[in-house]
Order: structure tokens, then sequence, then C-alpha cells
């Protein structure tokens, strides 16, 4: 109740805020579209408006069209009749004429079908190539069916599955769009969704981030549709047979590792359909698809010259690099304190009885206690503890104040920000090594945050999503324990805008090169604000759920609306966050979809998708 409560609070202020910046006039009309949406059905939901697809078909009819050339790689098997017209017709339906269908039917004697369902959409004029050819497996059979393709660009896509209407158009205009702007146009993604009969009734989407190097080495997000130049398909040498099952997750890697990212387009381009053969149903459907994933990766990791072994996940179809450290990095814990002996024992006994790293000292920010008691016992913890000192900070509380004054005193060459609240429990003695993991190699992240429990078992943090709530919010919050998450995002090392400073791991010269936190955040968004600073300045913000703590933070805790001094600041602390960042930047976090909800933590669907519509 408390949480719908807050939720209610939060719309409240939403539209407050809307009707100060645009009037009441804009308000009503998105309130309008707010319950038409929510309550009224969400048939063909990822569909454009008919006039949008109209307009599409309109702009190149019966005139030349600039888009490049993409050629739709296929193989056959088999397919079911139903299936294999769907799929057709999802191609010879697309809004704009830039497509070529390349087609190696390895169909058996039995299935002679399939060739002449394909022969009578020939005949009808669109640009369909076919082969007919020996199986050899999926990925041989996917190269033989490049060499009938004459695009610049190549897109995969199966035979059972359906192409959006505007997948093609899309992105031709992408393409064009990330060239004029100078940027990466040779690999691009889209967002899918799954469905069983009908598109228009689809069972779920696949919202994903824009380009995550770490996500996709504990799954393949990108999936479908993805869409590359030919010329680097074949410079790579195509799919590989050793990898099949895994075979489009291994070409991504290789091709990545000529362009370095990949440009993500956030529509829904193709609709994945589930049955008891595929594996949008999960991988049970075909076993060899872990070991051909982790064969994948494993050579990855070689071509690269990256150390670390190739594990399985937590989940089927998830994977796991456990990273070579690179040396004994010493790592400098602070861990501000004010009063409150009983928690930071409690988090001083268990970061020193359950840390399987062992080289960390440990400095305690004391700032401000009033009980004597605090301070007989920072005598006690320092005759107790190894490698701890306790420090004074003097002035009114200001937590990047704090922190940066306790940088002064590390020795370490990472620094660990520590909330005195947090416990070790027992289980996760290898936490801080799997924060390590993260950063203490060539090419790792320069951030690096954990998962955070409450004591009820529900999620504190598991990284930071900007925009939610308008400003930043804690994905997955107060989700059940042992969960995957949207699209195994609890489950996986994740690329994030931010991560908390309850648990925050950085190099020290990181930190140094950056002026550490901002003291004009004084208590709301300090690690925000570093993070995005360390994002801008080429560095990458890394989460591990393979470091997993509990945090003592009240699940109620939050702005004091009847302390006017705390909201004034807070609300001050937001203001400076959009001054510092931009209001843009902060409400289009790239690591979260633009059709997810920005109401709750939770990964939830929008209710508003016009995005989607208007092309």
């Amino acid at each position: 109740m408390q949480q719908k409560l807050k939720r209610i609070r939060e719309l409240f202020g939403y539209a407050v805020s809307l009707t100060q910046e645009e009037g009441p006039a804009a308000m009503l009309k998105r309130a309008a579209g707010f319950f038409k949406r929510r309550f009224f059905g969400k048939r063909a939901r990822y569909l454009p408006a008919k006039k949008a697809l109209a307009a599409q078909r309109a702009e190149y009819a019966g005139a030349p069209c600039e888009l490049p050339r993409i050629s739709v790689l296929t193989p056959l098997y088999n397919t079911p009749a139903p299936y294999l017209r769907a799929f057709l017709d999802s191609f010879s339906g697309q809004t704009a004429p830039n497509g070529q269908l390349c087609l190696a039917d390895a169909s058996d004697d039995a299935h002679a079908y399939v060739g002449e369902i394909v022969k009578t959409y020939q005949a009808k004029g669109i640009a369909i190539a076919y082969r007919k050819i020996a199986n050899e497996g999926i990925s041989a059979n996917t190269n033989a069916a490049e060499t009938l393709a004459e695009g610049e660009y190549l897109a995969l896509a199966d035979h059972d599955d359906v192409l959006a209407p505007h997948a093609l158009y899309t992105m031709g205009k992408a393409i064009l769009a990330a060239r004029a702007k100078g940027g990466q146009a040779d690999f691009l993604y889209s967002d899918e969704a799954l469905f069983k009969k009908d598109i228009r009734r689809p069972l779920v989407g696949h919202f994903k981030p824009d380009f995550a190097p770490d996500y996709l080495l504990c799954c393949n997000y990108i999936c479908h549709l993805a869409v590359f130049r030919r010329s680097l398909y074949e410079a790579t040498g195509g799919e590989r047979p050793a990898c099949d099952g895994s075979q489009d997750h291994d070409l991504f890697l290789r091709l990545l590792e000529k362009t370095g990212t990949a440009c993500h387009v956030p529509q829904v381009l193709y609709y994945w359909r589930v049955h008891a053969a595929s594996t949008s149903g999960g991988t049970a459907a075909k076993p060899y698809v872990a070991a051909a994933a982790k064969k994948a990766l494993a050579d990855h990791l070689a071509r690269t010259g990256q150390k670390g072994e190739v594990c399985d996940g937590l989940f089927p179809s998830t994977y796991r690099v456990k990273w070579a450290i690179e040396g004994t990095p010493k790592v400098s814990i602070l861990i501000p304190n004010k009063d409150h002996t009983d928690d930071l024992e409690k988090c001083l006994s268990s970061l020193y009885a359950r840390t399987d790293w062992p080289n960390f000292e440990v400095i305690v920010i004391e700032n401000n206690s009033t009980d004597e008691a605090t301070f007989a016992y920072y005598t006690e913890a320092t005759n107790k503890y190894k490698n701890i000192q306790i420090v004074t900070y003097r002035g009114g509380f200001n937590f990047s104040a704090i922190n940066n004054f306790g940088r002064k005193f590390a020795t370490g060459s990472y620094l660990l920000l520590l909330n005195n609240d947090i416990e070790v429990p027992a289980g996760s003695e290898a936490w801080l090594t799997e924060m390590l993991r993260q950063c203490a190699r060539p090419g790792g992240a320069a951030v690096c945050g954990a998962m955070l429990y409450y004591p009820d078992g529900t999620i504190q943090h598991a990284g930071i999503l900007t925009g939610l709530g308008g400003y930043a919010g804690h994905s997955h919050k107060y989700h059940k324990a042992g969960g995957s998450g949207y699209m195994f995002r609890l489950a996986t090392v994740q690329d994030f805008s931010a991560v908390t400073g309850a648990c925050l791991l950085v190099e020290a010269k990181v930190y140094d090169s950056l002026g550490g936190l901002d003291e004009q955040f004084t208590v709301a968004f300090n690690d925000v604000d570093f993070c995005l600073r360390v994002r801008e300045s080429g560095g990458r913000i890394v989460w591990t759920p393979y470091a997993a703590l509990t945090h003592y933070e009240s699940r109620s805790r939050g702005l004091d609306e009847k302390d006017t001094a705390k909201r004034e600041r807070f609300h001050g602390e937001q203001r400076r966050l959009y001054e510092v960042h931009t209001r843009q930047a902060i409400l289009n976090d790239p690591y979260y979809n633009p059709s997810l909800t920005k109401d709750r933590e939770d990964f939830s669907e929008s209710d508003d998708l016009r995005n989607l519509k208007l092309l």
C-alpha cells in the first residue's frame, strides 16, 4: 500500500510539472492518452499507425529508392507451409522496396512443397533469390544464402518468424541517419517481440538497451533484427559451423571486433514465433546451444587477447566470464560513520570474516558523532581489526565531502565507497574479488557496483537507471531475490549509467582525475553525477550479480516532505543534476529502452508507446 501511495504521489507530481511546463491542455491530452493506452486494449501495440505505414509506402511508390539495399538471409528446412507463407508475406509486404530475400533451401524430398511455395512468390515479381542445397547445418546453410545476396547490407531472419512491415524501411533510414551524423553505420539491431499466431497480438516485447558490451558477453541480447554490412560479413568468413546453435552470437562478437560498437534502433522490427522447436521458448529445445555459446565467447577472448574463464551463468542461456585479475591490487574501503556503532560493527565484523580478497584496508570516516560510546568503540575497533584507521571529518554533513576527505588517507590503487549499514552475508565471501574482476584487468570497467538486498531478501540495488521518476531509480527495486529479471538483467553482468555509492568500486586514479565526488551534491545524486562523469570521460560502469551484500537501509526511506530544509535541498540537487548533465540526457538513459516505463523500477512496458507509432 505504501508503494502504491508513493506511485500516486509521483504521478501527481509529474502532472503538476507537465502543467507548469506545457500548460493544462497538454496535461489533459497526455492524461487522456494514458488512460486510453492503459485500459482500452493493446492490439497491434508495437506496430506503427496505419497512416504511418501508408506514408512509407507512398514515399517510394513509382520513385527511386535511395535506401541502402538489405539482403535478408534465411535458410529453409522443412518449413511448415503456414509459417513459410507468413514469413514470405511479411517480406513481400515491406513498406519500402529496398529488400532482397535470399533463401537457401535444405528441405528433404518429403518437403518439396517448400520450394514450390517459394516459386509462387517469385512468380509475382517479388525480389526473392532461391537456391536448393544439401543440408550442412545452420551456419553453412546461411552462408549459402549469402552467396545469393546483392545488397550492401545483410540481415538474418529465421524461416518461421515474421518481419515487421516497416523493418527494412526503418533500418534503411537508420543507416542513412547514422551516415549523415558521421556515426556507426556498419552494424545495427532493433527490438523484437514474441508471438504465437498473430503479430497483432504479441505476447511480450524485448526492449533492449543501446550497445552494452558486458551484457553481450553474458547472453545474446542483440538477437533480432540485426543488420550489418555485407563486406564485414564476408571479411569475417561468415557464420562458423563450429558454433552452430549459437552461430549468431558468435557472428556478432566477430563483427564487433571490427566495428567496436553497434547502433540500436528502438523499434520492434521482428516478430519471433514461439513454438515447441524454437529457441524463443528456451534452450531446452536445443540443448547444444550452451556449449556453442561458451565456445563463441572463449574464442572471442582468445582473438582479442583477454584473459578469463567462460562459465555457465545463473540461468540457462546466460554465461559468465570470470576475468583474471591483474596483480593483487590493494583496495581502500571508505566507510563514513556517525554514531550507529551497532551497524558499523556488523559491517566491519562481516567484512573481515567474509572477504576472501586479502589485500584491503579500511578507513572509517568519523563525522559529527555525539555519543561518547562511539569513540570508545573506535578504540576497540582499531585494536580488533588490522589495517583499519579512524579519521575525523569536521564540517556539516556532506556525503561527497566526507568521502573526498577519506580518500586523502587511502593508499590503495582502488577505492571502495561503502555505507556503514552494509553486511557481507555468509556465502558471499568472493564479493570484493568479483567486483575487482570487472575493473582490475586490461580493458575493464572504470566503476563496478554490487547487488544489494534488503534484510527481507528483496532487491535494494541492481544498478541505477536515469530518468526513472524523472531523475534516477534503482533497477528491479523490491524484486524478490532469485529471479532472472527482465531479459536476464538481474542475473548477468550489466552495463549501466550509474551504480549506488552505497557500494561502489573505482580505480583511485579515475576518482582523482575527476576530482572525486561533486561536493555540491551534498546528499542525493552524488553517485549518479560521478558515474555520469566517468562515462563522459570514456569509462564504463558495470554492475555484477556475483557480489551480493545486505543493505540495512529502510525500505521506506526517502524524502522527508515535512522537513522544509531537506525538501528544498533535495529539489535543489534535482535541479543541479539537470543543469550539469541536461534534462534530455537524464531522461534518455542509453541502457534503458524508451518503450519501458519511467514510473516504476520493474522494467514493465510503458503505457506510452507513441515512439513506436510515429516514425
